[in-house]
């Protein structure tokens, strides 16, 4: 029986090479984010390669939206054996400036989402022994001095700040599924990602390498958090 993945926050990059490998081993592949088109040619692009997708236009940050995703999912591709989340929002830049609303914006796409989407899916992660969330993140979060000075050089103080909150929460869910036979991993990747909004020709990272480490940290399920880069 086909297992399925659900790729939250599916763009050019990470997300794109994580449905590319994962659908190659036999997942069926549920592509959500904002943009219809951007999900339209995914799914073209998927079945060219011979692999089941489906295309659910979302509201990564608002939790209503992202229950209803994991229920239509659910009821179009099966149950869910895999979550992974690489959505983001880059609002919220300068701090200073930033509206409030632009802030809690941030922070519901890297916590509030998440979360939504892991108690709507977990009947079904509970009910297969080989179930997993896995959790793309950022540098930018770590609580490091550089990666401060570096967040407020590159204007992404709001991302910062939502990827720190997001270690957090992969740190406690980590804990708590463990409790319920559910892995869940979460890869902090240090460094730009080719063919991305944040390459400006600078890029060293290669998005199938780090899918192809998901797909590793998916295999053993032994470690919580990692970084790459």
């Amino acid at each position: 029986m086909s297992k399925t993945i659900i790729v939250c926050g599916y763009g050019p990059g990470i997300s794109k090479a994580v449905a590319e490998k994962f659908g190659a081993e036999g997942f069926s592949v549920a592509l959500a984010s904002r943009s219809a088109d951007k999900l339209s040619a995914g799914v073209k692009a998927l079945e060219a390669k011979g692999i089941k997708a489906a295309a659910f236009p979302t509201d990564l940050g608002d939790p209503a939206s992202v229950k209803a995703l994991v229920a239509s999912v659910r009821k179009t591709l099966g149950p869910i054996s895999v979550l992974q989340w690489s959505a983001y929002s880059g609002a919220a830049g300068d701090l200073l400036q930033a509206d409030a609303r632009a802030v809690h914006g941030a922070l519901d796409v890297a916590t509030v989402g998440v979360l939504a989407a892991v108690q709507e899916a977990l009947p079904d992660l509970e009910k297969d022994a080989s179930s997993a969330v896995l959790i793309t993140n950022g540098g930018f979060g770590l609580f490091d001095p550089q990666m401060d000075a570096a967040a407020v050089q590159y204007n992404a103080m709001g991302l910062a700040l939502a990827n720190a909150a997001k270690h957090k929460l992969c740190g406690l869910l980590a804990e708590k599924l463990k409790t319920k036979g559910v892995y869940l991993g979460e890869l902090m990747v240090l460094g730009t990602v080719k063919g991305t909004a944040f390459d400006q020709g600078q890029a060293t990272l290669e998005a199938s390498a780090i899918a192809d480490r998901f797909w590793a940290l998916y295999s053993a399920r032994k470690e919580s958090s990692v970084t790459f880069g």
